[in-house]
């Protein structure tokens, strides 16, 4: 997990950087894409360590995260995507 969530934090921290280039439109673009791609790993994750999580936010329905994400606050997903890394991470101490 610790993995995951490292290179997590640098592709985010790479994609923050780019935001003075990019427009408001394009960098809430980049910032969903980023979002929806991390939720599918992390659904593979879940599905790898056979965690059990399910509903919407345990999707691997790319489109589905990006439309959910476009439609809340940024802060909103960024919540979503640090609890299922978190719930991960419980999951995956449990099986050691």
């Amino acid at each position: 997990m610790t993995i995951f969530k490292t290179s997590a934090a640098i592709a985010f921290a790479a994609l923050a950087a780019g935001a003075a280039l990019l427009p408001a439109t394009a960098m809430a673009q980049a910032n969903c894409q980023w979002y929806a791609t991390t939720a599918l790993k992390q659904q593979q994750e879940n599905e790898k360590l056979k965690c059990g999580f399910k509903g919407d936010a345990w999707s691997a329905d790319m489109k589905a995260h990006l439309g959910w994400c476009s439609s809340v606050a940024p802060d909103v997903w960024k919540a979503a995507a640090q609890k299922r890394d978190q719930e991960l991470q419980t999951c995956a101490g449990g099986k050691k």
